[in-house]
């Protein structure tokens, strides 16, 4: 049965450059990359063998827990399809244990393994060079290759049974923006570290706690176990226990797919709902489908969300030539995209126009809409925040200011999140109607558009002015005001979000007869 399912393994290798000739040059372009890729980073590796034990041990450690994640994230995120799926063999009664085994040793032909299997081979080599045994080298490349291939049946079998046999665009847009708000920070820190022929303190640190991880500890031991390391003992029981408990679990996984059947797909018309097949099937996660098209497909949204990044590195300029120093200016960006990202949202409720019908009609409660509204506004700026907050802190270039900053942007986003939820349901404004251009404004009498977006945006810097002040001192006094700034700044944005979120929902309970009006007369 083994060399059956080796068989078709290979026979599913090779027909990937069968059939459809756009699909066969997709992949061969694909594999070429991969290719590339892979000969980069075994240059890189071999080039570090002859530097100390310390840099090859940074470089091996930290590449190779990045690619043991990657195998298990890849699975999810890709939405892959995987050609052995254990729920293909019911058919022919076969004894669990033996099947995954098969199947967890066809896992090593493929195109990624074999990279995997090139790159631990050259890590290898330095590390004998560093000054491991061969006997630990070859060891810990069969428990890294051996963990990863693990790692990635085991996503496939679990993104199988949560996910099903469908999982929409929308949610792999979703897990993929996730894996990018990790990738980006990560390597935008990696980047900006001054090496100098040592191995930089935070990568150490990073090291040195990634060397005693599930992920990690695989990669670590035999240079632990060359520098006289009694901890190398630690990475190594920790490296078998990992690989046990996976192979426990794609086990066990293999078991329920032989003796389970899925209940049917009844629902066959959620798989065309987009957005409404991800959330929750409540009242917040109806209003936060319906806002996340808006948000997404709505020109009038899109243009107040492009805007921002672009008015916030605008700032900069004036800075510059008013004599600020560069590497302050630098971050001086960042925090206005989160106020006017927590502002941005303080008029939603009128962008609904006529179509809040429907959440007056269903007697839909306040708590449901205010915060379903806050879904899409989350969605789009956290990511943001994160990859822009790491890329400001590298162009300033001192790391211990991260803290503060994290503080400064979460109070100002938060806090503009929870005043505009209540801005929304208390003083809704005329905007824009449905269908026309985003930069075409309704004419209005009086003051009374201008008051709410005031009021938000002041009392958004007022609430932070805490975090601020710290996250000043930080910059320009001792740098130990930074962890004040952080925990002032997150407590503050998220009990004004709370609050507002409250207020909110009964102001819109409230209003829901004027908020008719409004629609109706606007």
């Amino acid at each position: 049965m083994v060399a059956h399912v080796l068989r078709l393994r290979l026979a599913l290798l090779l027909g990937a450059f069968r059939g459809d000739p756009q699909k066969v040059t997709r992949g061969v372009v694909g594999m070429v990359l991969l290719a590339a890729a892979t000969a980069a980073a075994c240059w890189a590796f071999l080039s570090v063998q002859n530097s100390s034990t310390a840099a090859v041990g940074a470089i091996t450690i930290f590449c190779g827990a990045a690619l043991t994640l990657a195998f298990a994230l890849a699975p999810i995120v890709a939405a892959v399809t995987d050609p052995l799926d254990p729920r293909r063999f019911r058919v022919f009664a076969l004894p669990a244990d033996a099947l995954a085994g098969a199947l967890a040793l066809a896992g090593l032909f493929s195109v990624p393994v074999l990279g995997l299997i090139a790159l631990a081979v050259c890590a290898a080599v330095s590390w004998v060079a560093a000054g491991a045994t061969v006997v630990a080298a070859i060891l810990a490349v069969v428990i890294g290759v051996a963990t990863c291939v693990l790692f990635a049946r085991v996503a496939l079998g679990v993104a199988g049974i949560i996910f099903g046999d469908r999982r929409s665009r929308e949610l792999s847009g979703l897990l993929l923006v996730t894996v990018l708000v990790i990738v980006v920070p990560v390597g935008v820190f990696l980047a900006s570290l001054d090496w100098r022929g040592t191995v930089p303190g935070p990568l150490q640190q990073v090291v040195d706690v990634l060397s005693y991880t599930p992920i990690g500890a695989a990669w670590a031991f035999p240079l632990l176990f060359a520098r006289g390391d009694a901890s190398g003992v630690l990475a190594l029981i920790i490296a078998l226990a990992t690989l046990a408990a996976l192979g426990g679990a794609w086990l066990a996984l293999v078991r329920h797919f032989l003796s389970t059947i899925e209940k049917p797909l009844t629902t066959r018309e959620r798989g065309g709902l987009g957005w409404f097949s991800v959330v929750p099937g409540t009242p917040g996660g109806a209003v936060a489908a319906r806002s996340l098209v808006y948000w997404l497909r709505d020109r009038r949204y899109l243009v107040n969300t492009l805007v921002i990044p672009f008015a916030a590195v605008a700032t900069v300029v004036p800075l510059l030539i008013a004599g600020v120093p560069a590497n302050v200016a630098a971050l001086v960006p960042i925090l206005f995209v989160a106020l006017f990202f927590g502002w941005l949202p303080h008029n939603d409720l009128a962008y609904d126009s006529t179509a809040i019908w429907m959440h007056v009609a269903s007697g839909l409660r306040g708590l449901p809409d205010r915060v379903g509204r806050l879904v899409p506004i989350l969605v789009i700026a956290i990511p943001v925040l994160a990859i822009g907050i790491p890329v400001s802190v590298a162009l300033h270039g001192r790391w211990a200011i991260a803290p503060a900053i994290v503080g400064a942007c979460a109070s100002l986003f938060f806090s503009g999140l929870g005043l505009s939820s209540i801005a929304s349901a208390a003083s809704p404004y005329p905007v824009t109607p449905p269908g026309e251009s985003p930069f075409q404004q309704p004419q209005r009498t009086g003051s009374s558009g201008a008051i709410p977006q005031a009021l938000v945006m002041l009392g958004a810097l007022a609430v932070s002015a805490p975090s601020l002040w710290w996250t000043w001192l930080a910059l320009t006094r001792t740098i130990e005001a930074a962890s004040l700034a952080l925990w002032a700044g997150v407590a503050t944005g998220l009990v004004v979000l709370v609050l507002g979120v409250t207020i909110g929902a009964a102001v819109f309970t409230r209003r829901t007869g004027r908020i008719m009006e409004f629609a109706e007369a606007s």
